[in-house]
């Protein structure tokens, strides 16, 4: 749909309409409300974002002046003053929901004698239906105000007159230029550390997975700040005029404003949908606008998938060309006069520090020199970046990156190098990723390149989680960062070849978005890689085993009882040997902790930890020569008594009570968990049953609870419903029956009582709120009467039942799959209860907005579920209670 500015306002038909019968507001409030549903209809036609922008500003010029001129012959104000579009609208750019900033400029010190005039002529434009910023200054305000607040200083920048006497505004503009306030100087370092922070405030990526499309990095504003410095010290009045001053290339140009006009369009459509100022681009809004804009799911990709792809590249392009632009306003304006050129070698030299080529030829020439200027940065820590020119070069020369370049000995050999270097990696594949050189090296990484999955889990794209998940690994063997990560950093230290750990990294998740099982495909990936590098079958086989592999062991750890020998000795099994244990266990962790930040927690650490040492254990001893439970059992028991022995609870006690456990429960804890057990239940009378003992564990922050008391049938509803009513998240529950008929069960939760002081307490808290529980039980949170968080309601999870049996076939293992919310937990039990099955263990995780809980259950007589009515009670019964329709599969082998 074309756009004509007679469409949004025919002055003739205004200037009749104004001499009709209407008010004038109806007049203004109609005229203004037609031509924005013009701008709409041509938005949902597709129109580009920049007509919407720049019709939309001229639509209100033409509104505010004439709205203007009548209170002028209206009121007549008896000072001179000029109306002045100011900020983002003062560049003629208008978003449909933009505030429009305007200033009124006075001549003299009259503020107070057309403070009439200016709030009912401001009152007029709000009735009409625009949301309006304004101030009231004489030039010696602007002056004043500039001086002091560099905002206000970029807001005066970007003036226009809209009406009044050009001398009046052409003075405002003079006293307010460099050098009398903000010299050019001044001026680029004060946005430069304004861009700094507000990159900051967004963690310092464009890949967040609401971006605000203005204030994030790579967003319309770092588009405006090179705009403003271009101002500012050339005089300039658009950035294109940057390509004559060899600040820009004609391509480089296209390209911003390529990039600009797809933010453009998308804020329109955000505007639009929401009917107000919205720069975050929500859940919700991102698949609303993927439909407008034609996107449709396809096998393997969303549609809201490929238009964040697109938003997500299309940031990163501006990001660069930011960086570029930035550097040469650097040199240009910080750096004058002062120029160090050190030879690297033939091909290179540090310029002010940063690495640039000798030549403009260097690459075509000698195209492997595009690897080599990233060895050579990770090489030379004492070089600052890449100079501007030769990041444009880069840019230019990207095509070589071709079939023949990537045969070559040299380019092979120069990558291999990279990876194997003790320093500089993450930095280093970082930036290649950021120049395109990685993607261009490796296609089927360039093709993940802003890769997302649309869902709460992911947090950041895909090539983004691959880069983070190496720089997880890299830190591990940084010395300085020990402390954090000890047992993996002893690890690590240990390894042979660590950069096939890091190879892994970067294609373990290679081939996500393509359909089918990322692993197998990434298998294929990585073992073609390694075989044109030159690796050995061995380390081939080895890293494609780590990719094939790489999510088994957070399975294991966190979806079976790894206390179950059979559990572990299947894992070990699988896994062969400790060297690719030891590889597997970091990649593990790097993986989960590259995620999100708030996937990764102690206590999944602990059982990856477990895992880790328990397979150990099976590879020194051999796998024909496993640890026996009445061994373990006994070694449990004699360490246990060690630790207890001088605490003042007897041993005859301590014998008794364990007489009445089963081999199960010794197998499931560690000496010193058996030893708190039985000191807290030895020196507990009856009388002062049930029992909760509360303590905290710092190494893996968390806080376990153990209950004591008479068993009951329904004391694990009764329980779950307590820690609910505490908002307390379980991470793990494990109940046992003693054959003198008590109940010992133990939680873990996690910590979020914050200082030393207040756990103390809130451990106190938990311990009688609990005791309450048990005695006078009160219902848990019913998970429909709830209100979910916002994000979490853009992700509705169908609730989903899976049957299978244990590793040593004594218990039935159920997988609930369900939307994430309170009370969940204690739902599950009560439908557990109403079918009249018992809970054995219970393993709790959580993965963005879906929960997915892993129950070991028995009849009522201990024994495994294979009852097919029994099992469709139990699905009935959670479709019920979490209000959505189960899609049960049954005997999944996982």
């Amino acid at each position: 749909m074309s756009l004509s500015k007679a469409k949004l306002f025919n002055p003739k038909t205004f200037a009749a309409d104004l001499d009709g019968d209407q008010p004038p507001l109806e007049v203004f409030r109609s005229c203004l409300k037609q031509g924005r549903e013009t701008l709409r209809a041509a938005h949902l036609k597709s129109a580009p974002g920049q007509d919407i922008v720049h019709h939309h500003a001229w639509l209100v010029d033409q509104l505010l002046i004439q709205a203007w001129t009548l209170y002028l012959e209206k009121l007549q104000p008896t000072h001179e003053l000029a109306l002045i579009a100011v900020g983002g609208y003062g560049r003629g750019e208008l978003h449909p929901g933009s505030d429009v900033d305007l200033m009124f400029l006075l001549r003299g010190n009259h503020h107070k004698k057309i403070q009439p005039f200016s709030e009912a002529f401001l009152r007029f434009l709000w009735d009409m239906g625009l949301e309006v910023g304004h101030s009231v200054r004489s030039i010696q305000d602007c002056a004043n105000e500039s001086r002091k607040d560099i905002t206000v200083a970029t807001n005066i920048l970007e003036s226009r007159l809209l009406h009044g006497d050009p001398k009046l505004f052409q003075k405002m503009l003079k006293a307010t230029a460099p050098p009398k306030i903000w010299s050019s100087k001044a001026f680029f370092e004060a946005k430069w550390q304004e861009q700094l922070n507000r990159h900051h405030r967004y963690h310092d990526t464009a890949y967040n997975l609401e971006p605000n499309l203005k204030e994030g990095p790579g967003g319309l504003r770092d588009i405006q700040m090179v705009g403003w410095v271009a101002k500012r010290h050339f005089s300039v009045d658009s950035i294109h005029d940057l390509v004559g001053h060899g600040f820009l290339t004609e391509e480089e140009y296209r390209g911003l404003i390529r990039g600009r006009n797809f933010l453009w369009r998308i804020r329109n459509g955000l505007h639009f949908l929401t009917d107000r100022r919205e720069d975050r681009l929500l859940f919700d809004h991102q698949r609303s606008l993927a439909k407008e804009f034609g996107y449709k799911d396809r096998p393997g990709k969303l549609a809201v998938e490929q238009l964040m792809k697109r938003y997500y590249r299309t940031v990163k392009e501006l990001a660069l060309l930011n960086e570029i632009l930035l550097q040469n306003f650097q040199e240009e304006i910080l750096n004058t006069g002062k120029t160090k050129k050190i030879k690297i070698n033939r091909r290179f030299r540090s310029h002010n520090g940063f690495l640039e080529v000798t030549s403009a030829a260097v690459f075509e020439h000698s195209p492997f020199a595009m690897l080599e200027l990233f060895l050579l940065m990770e090489t030379r820590p004492e070089l600052k970046g890449v100079r501007a020119s030769t990041i444009r070069l880069i840019q230019s020369n990207l095509h070589r990156i071709d079939a023949h370049f990537r045969k070559d000995i040299a380019c092979r050999s120069l990558f291999m190098e990279i990876m194997r270097q003790p320093q500089g990696i993450t930095h280093c594949l970082r930036r290649m990723n950021a120049y395109r050189v990685l993607g261009a090296y490796l296609p089927n990484f360039g093709r993940i390149v802003g890769q997302m999955q649309h869902d709460l889990f992911h947090v950041y794209t895909v090539d983004e989680h691959s880069l983070f998940v190496v720089r997880n690994l890299r830190r591990l063997a940084v010395p300085e960062f020990q402390h954090e990560f000890p047992l993996e950093s002893t690890v690590i230290s240990n390894l042979f070849k660590t950069e096939r750990l890091y190879i892994a990294g970067l294609f373990h998740d290679i081939a996500k978005g393509r359909g089918g099982d990322h692993a197998k495909l990434g298998e294929k990936d990585v073992t073609t890689f390694c075989r044109q590098h030159d690796m050995s079958t061995y380390d081939t086989q080895f890293i494609a085993w780590l990719v094939r592999n790489h999510l088994i062991m957070s399975w294991t750890a966190q979806r079976e009882d790894i206390s179950d020998p059979d559990v572990v000795m299947r894992f070990a099994e699988r896994v062969g040997e400790q060297e690719r244990l030891d590889n597997l266990y970091l990649l593990t962790v790097a993986d989960i902790r590259g995620t999100s930040p708030k996937v990764w927690n102690s206590w999944k650490g602990r059982l990856l930890s477990q895992l880790y040492t328990a397979t150990t254990r099976i590879f020194r001893r051999g796998f024909s020569n496993p640890i026996r439970i009445e061994e373990r059992v006994a070694d449990q028991k004699q360490q246990a008594l060690d630790i207890v022995n001088g605490s003042g609870a007897t041993t005859d006690h301590i014998q008794q009570l364990w007489q009445t456990l089963g081999d199960t429960y010794f197998a499931r804890y560690d000496a010193e968990s058996i030893a708190w057990h039985a000191q807290s239940i030895a020196q507990t009378e009856a009388t002062r049953l049930p029992l909760v003992a509360a303590r905290y564990h710092p190494e893996h922050e968390v806080i376990e609870v153990l209950i004591y008391t008479p068993a009951k049938t329904d004391l694990f509803t009764t329980l779950t419903g307590g820690f609910d009513r505490m908002n307390l998240n379980i991470v793990d529950a494990r109940l046992h029956s003693s054959s003198a008929g008590f109940a010992l069960d133990t939680f873990v939760v996690l910590d979020n009582s914050g200082s030393d002081r207040s756990r103390n307490e809130f451990l106190s808290h938990i311990q009688e709120q609990l005791h309450q529980q048990i005695l006078i039980p009160k219902a848990g949170k019913h998970p429909l009467q709830v209100n979910l968080p916002r994000a979490l309601k853009q992700f509705p999870i169908p609730t989903r039942t899976q049957f299978s049996e244990s590793a040593n076939g004594l218990t039935t293992v159920l997988e609930v799959v369900a939307q994430d919310r309170p009370g969940l937990l204690h739902q599950v039990a009560l439908a557990l209860l109403s079918c009249k099955l018992r809970v054995q263990t219970a393993k709790v995780s959580t993965y963005g907005e879906r929960a997915e809980d892993i129950f070991f259950i028995t009849d009522r007589d201990n024994r495994p579920i294979r009852d097919p009515q029994l099992r469709t009670c139990v699905e009935k019964e959670i479709a019920q209670r979490l209000g959505q329709t189960t899609h049960p599969q049954h005997d999944l082998v996982f």
